[in-house]
């Protein structure tokens, strides 16, 4: 994974989408860059959780799952090709087969939309909701990327704290509400 990662820095299309960007809700910090350094910052601060490929499949995630937002068509669908998700996806594709890391880069932000739905309405699409179930296999993996994620600054935990109990009651995870950084 080590390898891959390196590759991915490298990449022209990964280095000129860094500075895109501008302070918005959920997202002060801006650019695609600082977003990244304050992932990068909180993994640090759990390194010694995760085993050696892990730590290298988080910072895998946390440099391709935003990266090409500057390129993407907003408010689509997750699963529309012209999504950051899809786009990052297609990106990671060209270095790497792990299907499980894809649907991760690809469903990063499921999560939260679920969780929109919910504090709207007080309830949420169900076979979205299956869906991703079934689609992610490392759930371990898949919500410590979401805590490392979801706990910048700008971003409420509230939703966060919903989803990781929602997935922790269909699928036995060492991930819980706790584990939420700065909480």
């Amino acid at each position: 994974m080590h390898d891959i990662f390196m590759k991915i820095i490298q990449d022209p299309r990964y280095l000129s989408n860094l500075d895109w960007g501008e302070p918005r809700s959920g997202h002060p910090e801006g650019s695609i860059r600082a977003h990244i350094a304050e992932l990068e910052g909180s993994l640090d601060a759990l390194r010694q959780r995760f085993p050696h490929d892990e730590f290298w499949k988080l910072k895998i995630l946390i440099h391709t799952h935003d990266t090409f937002k500057g390129q993407s068509q907003p408010g689509v669908a997750i699963t529309d090709p012209h999504s950051h998700a899809s786009l990052a996806r297609q990106f990671l594709e060209e270095y790497c087969d792990d299907q499980d890391l894809l649907n991760m880069v690809q469903y990063h932000d499921e999560g939260h939309a679920l969780w929109r739905q919910f504090a709207e309405k007080g309830k949420y699409n169900q076979e979205r909701f299956g869906r991703l179930l079934s689609t992610i296999r490392d759930w371990n993996l898949f919500l410590w990327f979401c805590v490392i994620d979801g706990s910048t600054e700008g971003k409420e935990k509230e939703g966060l704290r919903w989803f990781i109990n929602e997935v922790n009651q269909h699928i036995v995870t060492g991930v819980d509400a706790g584990s939420l950084l700065g909480a």
